[in-house]
């Protein structure tokens, strides 16, 4: 027989395995409402039952440890509702955080201020696996003993490491737990950065106004050096950029070059 032909027989085979396969994976997922798969003693069905709810129970548990503690004894049944409902993108273990929070995106009904938690959970393990690296950039770190660091982050165009991410949420996603459950967000939207520091922990850091809205335009104007990144945020705040106003611009510039937020200028 030519090897680009199959038999009948072969045919039947792979659809008979692929039904069984559909069946015992229809039961796994949602063994409340379907009958369990023919010829597998029921010992077998609860281990695996048991071992692939559990795997990803616990992966979403140390993803989402605050939505955790939050929910309580209702957490496994969110869990639950997700394993059973969502119909996943992808197959890879580091993506099932997102895929959750797809989950929460796409199903809704539930506490007003959960998915933008979820999103904040999330965001630390998408930081965390990054593989964005400072060192791609071409920029000056300004670490050479005779660099007028100030100077230079005046005259050049600051980097924002692509490690540092500024962040705005409409609730105060880094304060819910289980003793605060906001009823309605508050008046003024929450404002952070997150950060992964060199030893690759994840900081967060809650800036000023004025402060969020300069690490904002240094990623969305890239080119443009520190003066005029002040000179702007002025004309925005509607104050003038006199001398006091750069000196503290200047300041929180080189506060974050220490800190690594700020990688340097760019080349």
């Amino acid at each position: 027989m030519p090897p680009d032909r199959v038999s009948g027989d072969q045919l039947g085979d792979d659809e008979t395995l692929r039904a069984q396969q559909d069946a015992l994976a229809a039961y796994i997922r949602d063994p409340g409402r379907t009958p369990p798969p023919a010829g597998i003693e029921a010992r077998r069905l609860k281990i695996y039952r048991d071992l692939f709810f559990n795997n990803i129970e616990g992966l979403l548990g140390g993803n989402f440890p605050v939505i955790k503690r939050v929910y309580g004894d209702r957490w496994p049944a969110l869990a639950r509702d997700f394993y059973r409902d969502h119909g996943a993108r992808t197959p890879l273990f580091t993506e099932v955080a997102r895929e959750f929070l797809r989950y929460l995106e796409d199903s809704g009904g539930r506490e007003p201020w959960l998915v933008e938690l979820a999103h904040y959970e999330w965001i630390e393990l998408a930081l965390q696996i990054s593989e964005a690296r400072v060192d791609d950039i071409a920029h000056d770190p300004l670490d050479a003993p005779d660099t007028d660091v100030d100077a230079a982050l005046l005259a050049g165009a600051p980097l924002l490491s692509p490690l540092a991410w500024p962040l705005a949420y409409a609730w105060p996603v880094h304060r819910i737990g289980p003793d605060f459950q906001p009823a309605s967000p508050p008046s003024q939207p929450t404002l952070l950065l997150l950060h992964r520091e060199a030893d690759g922990r994840v900081r967060f850091h809650a800036p000023s106004s004025l402060a969020w809205r300069l690490l904002q335009r240094l990623d969305e104007a890239p080119g443009a050096s520190g003066r005029d990144q002040l000179v702007a945020l002025a004309g925005e705040a509607g104050s003038a950029c006199d001398d006091a106003f750069l000196a503290q611009g200047v300041a929180m510039l080189r506060q974050w070059h220490r800190q690594g937020i700020v990688a340097g200028v760019r080349r």
